[in-house]
């Protein structure tokens, strides 16, 4: 498919992703997550590690896999132990990844880390909300799938002037507002005890993302997060931006080819897929925790890339601005 072709594409499945999570939202996230989200983790991985993860260093995507274990120790099996380290450890990985991308030599790269680890104990020692709720919670969610997705989609459409590419930016960004904007009364029936269930992990996602948009605050209460007005647009708007954030992935196979691997790794993860789906099917809570380590390292692994991207829609606005370019390190 051509460009323009899979810009179309995607301007059509976000439309389907709005109108499904207006009808549906716990559903369609929960869905989404379950189903679609194993096989991205699977086939993004695999993609960036051809890729070499988007870093100048041949060995960088270590310090990620590295903070993936802690992050997995840290919230499940010595939660005790780590403590409140887990916020200061997705700092380091964010914030080395930057370092990643920026510099090739040794040296600056051993200075950043030190400052970043220094940063990692001021934030693990003061405990600071923001950052504990920036980088613990937003970003590994929100931030990834909402941001991050529309600075890929700017980008690609700055790269290529492309006019299709614009209006599936603004298609993307309209399809958002839409919930807010666009309250149907009355709440999407469900079946409440399993939602209740399944979806109690996500819901300080809701509470904390009610903090920093425009609406209601919400209370961590089942009323307000599940029934609510204002619980209903936040939940309208975080099953669109996971759905549409797996979906624009695997609508883009002709161009990034992530599909292209070797047989006998695409028969392991189409199996490893297919195992996780009937993990979350035997019980959403404990399929959860077993992803839980491919699920955030695709993340962190990805971070780089995410520089790039808005370091790419800067160089490309800078052209077209001021005629400059930026210099940034190639891998």
């Amino acid at each position: 498919m051509r460009t323009t072709q899979i810009n179309y594409l995607n301007i059509g499945l976000m439309i389907v992703s709005a109108t499904a999570a207006y009808v549906v939202p716990f559903h369609l996230f929960l869905f989404s997550y379950a189903v679609l989200g194993p096989l991205h983790y699977l086939t993004e991985i695999n993609w960036l590690h051809k890729r070499r993860y988007f870093t100048s260093g041949k060995y960088d995507y270590v310090l990620f896999i590295g903070v993936g274990v802690l992050l997995f120790m840290a919230g499940f099996p010595l939660r005790e132990v780590f403590g409140n380290w887990g916020t200061a450890f997705v700092f380091i990985a964010f914030t080395g990844a930057l370092a990643f991308v920026l510099f090739k030599k040794a040296m600056p790269r051993v200075i950043s880390f030190m400052f970043i680890v220094f940063g990692a104990f001021i934030i693990q020692q003061e405990q600071y909300h923001f950052s504990t709720v920036f980088f613990s919670i937003m970003l590994p969610t929100i931030i990834h799938v909402f941001l991050f997705t529309g600075a890929f989609i700017l980008f690609g459409a700055l790269k290529g002037n492309s006019n299709s590419g614009y209006f599936s930016g603004v298609v993307f960004l309209a399809c958002a507002l839409s919930f807010f904007v666009f309250v149907p009364e009355g709440g999407p029936w469900f079946n409440e005890n399993y939602v209740l269930k399944a979806y109690k992990d996500f819901a300080i996602v809701n509470v904390e993302l009610s903090r920093v948009l425009p609406v209601p605050v919400l209370q961590s209460t089942v009323e307000s997060i599940y029934f609510s007005t204002t619980g209903l647009m936040i939940m309208r708007f975080i099953a669109f931006a996971y759905t549409y954030h797996y979906l624009n992935w695997f609508s883009k196979t002709s161009i990034i080819k992530w599909h292209a691997v070797k047989q006998k790794t695409l028969f392991i993860t189409l199996g490893l897929w297919v195992v996780s789906i009937g993990w979350y099917l035997y019980d959403y809570h404990s399929g959860l925790i077993a992803l839980y380590f491919l699920s955030f390292l695709h993340v962190l692994m990805e971070f780089p890339l995410n520089y790039r991207s808005f370091i790419g829609i800067g160089q490309e606005l800078g052209v077209r601005w001021f005629g400059v370019k930026t210099a940034v390190a190639k891998r």
